[in-house]
Formats: C-alpha cells, sequence, structure tokens
C-alpha cells in the first residue's frame, strides 16, 4: 500500500513537469526616424549596448551647419544691447524734457516727441528680445533635427542582427535587431486542465535545456484568460532575472511550479 502510494506521488509530481522556452524579454527591430544614409555603424553583432548609446550614425552635414548657424543666432546678443542702449538714453532724454516741461522751458510738443523716441526705443527693445527667443526655439528645433541623425537604443541588450552597412539609404526598414537579455522571458505551454491554479506572482523552478546552467527561480508574470482549442493549453510567461546576461536566450526549458505539486502531492497521499 505504501508502495502504490509513493508511485503515485512519484507519478504525479512527474506530471507537474511542463515544457517551456527561455526567449528574450523585449525584441526591437531598431529603424530610423529620418531618412538618411549610414556614414558610421558604431556596434557589430554580438556587442552589448546600453540605452541610450549611439549604434548608428547618419550623414549630417547639412544639419550640422543648419545647427551652427541657428547656435550663431541666439547667441547674437548685439542688438539687443544696442536696443537697451538706446531706450536707455531715450529714457533719460524723456525725464530731461519732462522736467524741462515742468518749468515752461520746452512746448508740450518736445515733450510728446521725447515720449514717442522712448516708447519707440523701448518696442524695439522688446522686439530685439523676442527674436532672441525666436532663435533660441529654432536652436532647439535644430539640435532635435541633428539629434535624429544620431541612431541610439532604446534598451539595455545584445545586437542579435545588423542589416545595414555604411553608405546605405535607410528609409522604411531597420538598421539592426537588439534583444534584452535581462530579464529573461519564459514561456510556458501548460494543460487546460490546470487552468486557475497558477496565480500570477508565484514562483516556478526552471531548468535550461542546455548543459551548464542550472535550475533558477523565475515568476509568474503573465496568465493567459484564454486556451488554445486545438491544443487545449493555455500559456503563462514568466521573468527570470539574468544578472550580467549570463544565460543565453532561445533556449528551450523545463518548469515545475511548486504551487501544482503540493496540490499534487496532497491529491496522491489523500486515502
Amino acid at each position: 500500500m505504501l508502495l502504490s502510494l509513493l508511485l503515485a506521488h512519484t507519478s504525479a509530481l512527474q506530471a507537474q513537469v511542463l515544457g517551456c522556452l527561455i526567449e528574450p524579454s523585449e525584441t526591437v527591430e531598431l529603424g530610423s526616424p529620418v531618412v538618411g544614409v549610414v556614414s558610421q555603424m558604431l556596434v557589430e553583432r554580438g556587442d552589448a549596448v546600453r540605452a541610450g548609446q549611439a549604434v548608428a550614425q547618419l550623414s549630417a552635414a547639412v544639419e550640422r551647419a543648419g545647427y551652427a548657424a541657428a547656435q550663431a543666432r541666439s547667441q547674437a546678443e548685439a542688438e539687443l544691447r544696442s536696443a537697451e542702449a538706446a531706450e536707455a538714453f531715450a529714457r533719460g532724454k524723456l525725464d530731461r524734457t519732462e522736467l524741462l516741461f515742468a518749468q515752461n522751458f520746452v512746448s508740450a510738443i518736445a515733450r510728446d516727441q521725447a515720449a514717442t523716441e522712448h516708447d519707440l526705443a523701448r518696442a524695439r527693445t522688446r522686439q530685439a528680445r523676442e527674436q532672441l527667443q525666436v532663435a533660441a526655439q529654432e536652436l532647439a528645433v535644430a539640435g532635435a533635427q541633428l539629434g535624429q541623425r544620431s541612431i541610439r537604443s532604446p534598451i539595455d541588450g545584445v545586437v542579435v542582427d545588423r542589416y545595414v552597412s555604411r553608405g546605405e539609404r535607410v528609409e522604411d526598414r531597420p538598421l539592426m535587431r537588439i534583444v534584452a537579455l535581462d530579464p529573461l522571458r519564459v514561456e510556458v505551454l501548460v494543460p487546460a486542465a490546470l487552468f486557475n491554479r497558477i496565480r500570477e506572482g508565484t514562483t516556478a523552478t526552471v531548468t535550461p535545456g542546455v548543459p551548464g546552467f542550472g535550475e533558477v527561480q523565475a515568476r509568474v508574470l503573465r496568465v493567459d484568460r484564454v486556451i488554445d482549442a486545438a491544443s487545449s493549453s493555455f500559456r503563462v510567461r514568466l521573468v527570470l532575472p539574468n544578472p550580467g546576461q549570463a544565460m543565453p536566450a532561445g533556449m528551450r526549458c523545463k518548469a515545475v511550479f511548486p504551487a501544482l505539486e503540493a496540490t499534487s502531492a496532497a491529491a496522491a497521499v489523500r486515502p
């Protein structure tokens, strides 16, 4: 009797070993936001890249020239300084004229003329300031346009494919494929009979199918709410930490869910 219970217990536990596949957590087909000709490829296949790192450069002579011109305009403050000096002079002249007018030394026409000159000088100062603000905005636009010529990785990962070389024109096709390997994603195909017995946030023991990698712990990230009728199964996605990107993606694996193991053990020893 005891032997039969042990055999049933072992069979129940073995039944919970599920096939799985270890995949990158994210895959990016990296393209260019603008049309251009590749002037430099800064990474090769197999290179590790960081988010924000430049991986390719498009020809940007025109954009660099436009940026330099916009920068010069944004820094040209001579006109503003001249306008401010003219306004200060007109302000002083107006003050003196109003003082002389109060003492009946000048006419109202002279006072009005000085006031008009001051208003015009103040308007020219305001216009010079607005032109500098416009120039600063143009500099920002020119900087953004120049920045688009530098293609940067949106993720930490590894370059697995490079589709273009220096001198090629890019328009609507990707330049390279980058995958994120930390964390990894584990896709498990689970029989429909186990539906509602795996919960998000629980853990599973994953054993990669390639020698040299031992058992690792992964956390349930998502459980599909739809069962595939053809295979009578549903998918469970796990997230697997991979510090240092030591474990490669693309391996088949086996997954064991402790929660299922405990349920099966209880069922096996139930009289």
